[in-house]
């Protein structure tokens, strides 16, 4: 294919981009960033049964998580420290399995030492409505229950910067740390999907 004179660049481009997902892509049902989320019941893992709603009034940290997944292992430690060091008192930290075993969501909890609130979604409606279809998925809810964010990937949450990220997010003052959830240059520091 000759692309002198660009129609063949172009098609050759169009075609590319449209066998490419990108990240403003929703999973159906997915309630996206700005949106509140549904009122839906989750079951416990290591606490009692208890509705999404009922962790609203403070901003909720949603950790999305798989036993097999080993992003969701690296980034774990540091959801433990953050909930350790700030979940109750400013904002709540809430985790959820998506493993189709509750088993092995069970040991996964236990190997890790998880205090933080833990729920399986073995039937996958809260990966639907949450967008997890890739792992880990973090989601930041503000007191009223909107999404703020979503950050897919491994990420160390009880550092400066994601400190900053979540401090700048939900309005709060962590620990006498006032930080920009930007860099010097004013460039995000983390990346959420586009509506």
């Amino acid at each position: 294919m000759k692309f002198n004179d660009g129609i063949g660049l172009s098609l050759c481009l169009a075609f590319m981009l449209s066998i490419t997902p990108t990240l403003s892509q929703a999973t159906p049902g997915e309630t996206q960033t700005g949106q509140t989320l549904p009122k839906v019941n989750l079951r416990g893992l290591n606490t009692p049964n208890q509705s999404l709603a009922g962790w609203l009034g403070k901003p909720l940290l949603i950790n999305v998580w798989a036993s097999w997944c080993i992003p969701c292992r690296q980034e774990m430690a540091s959801i433990i420290r953050l909930k350790q060091t700030y979940a109750g008192q400013k904002f709540n930290i809430i985790g959820i399995s998506t493993d189709d075993y509750l088993e092995r969501a069970q040991r996964f909890v236990t190997q890790f030492g998880l205090g933080l609130p833990n729920y399986i979604d073995q039937d996958l409606d809260l990966e639907k409505i949450l967008g997890a279809d890739r792992l880990p998925l973090t989601v930041l809810v503000n007191a009223q229950g909107v999404v703020l964010a979503k950050y897919y990937g491994s990420r160390e949450w009880d550092d400066p910067e994601a400190l900053a990220y979540i401090e700048g997010l939900f309005r709060l003052r962590l620990r006498g740390l006032r930080l920009s959830p930007s860099n010097s240059s004013g460039v995000r520091i983390f990346a959420t999907r586009a509506n």
